[in-house]
């Protein structure tokens, strides 16, 4: 299930790649596949090991084309392992909702990328958000639980704060939001045979649904994307610095 859209985000074979707070690795894989250059980033090193499996598993099954290359990586998102300009594009998805700095992460991945290079960042949406704070405090008051809500127009504003360029945004998964209303109200921490019954219902619904992709729940997803996304996903580009002589000129204006 990506969150990312790859059609408004697009990936060349070759790209240096950074999923950074990749989890399960959901994105890293897709780039992996499409032929990228990929460093999935975690703290979780349990993850992170699972991920390495997975990467193993696809490239034993051929399922990345010549040139395309993954690593999993152990790593702190406020002090990335990488030099100036290494990656492409970046990919932080679903985390900077809980890191308290999220200024010092923008940083370290504008940082990172690469003049001319794309970023895309996905947050919980703030609707669908406070709704789940609403129902349950166990939903967010746990250790790494969500320490924000972000509304769209912050999120951007600190996008261009930190150097960047936003271009793009939608909305993603507006099929999961009943699902964590659910959750939250019947109990949040209830799993597989514990959870309540509208709940395992639901669940199977969304497993049924990402299996099988019909066609009739991409459409009314679709439709039901801006008003109940659970997911608010933004793209922008880091600027090309200017050079030369445009470069001494804006330094003069500076000290001007």
């Amino acid at each position: 299930m990506l969150t990312v859209d790859f059609s408004r985000f697009p990936l060349a074979p070759g790209d240096r790649v950074l999923d950074l707070g990749c989890g399960a690795g959901r994105h890293a894989f897709e780039c992996y596949r499409r032929g990228a250059r990929v460093v999935a980033l975690d703290r979780n090193g349990e993850e992170i090991r699972e991920v390495a499996r997975w990467f193993a598993a696809m490239r034993e099954a051929g399922e990345a084309p010549a040139g395309a290359e993954a690593t999993a990586l152990q790593g702190d998102a406020l002090a990335l392992p990488f030099p100036d300009d290494s990656f492409d594009v970046v990919i932080v998805s679903e985390v900077m909702e809980h890191i308290p700095d999220d200024k010092g992460v923008l940083a370290e991945m504008v940082r990172v990328l690469r003049p001319g290079g794309r970023i895309a960042v996905t947050v919980p949406r703030y609707g669908p958000e406070k709704v789940c704070w609403a129902l349950s405090d166990a939903y967010h008051e746990v250790e790494g639980g969500h320490i924000r809500i972000y509304r769209a127009d912050e999120l951007l504003a600190k996008l261009r704060e930190a150097g960047l360029r936003p271009y793009g945004t939608h909305h993603a998964h507006a099929l999961h939001s009943p699902y964590w209303w659910l959750k939250c109200a019947f109990g949040v921490n209830r799993d597989g045979d514990e959870a309540a019954l509208p709940v395992r219902a639901y669940h199977r619904l969304l497993v049924w649904d990402i299996m099988k992709k019909p066609l009739a729940t991409r459409l009314a997803e679709n439709l039901l994307n801006p008003v109940l996304g659970k997911s608010f996903v933004a793209y922008a580009t880091k600027p090309h610095l200017p050079s030369g002589a445009d470069a001494a000129a804006a330094a003069g204006e500076e000290r001007a």
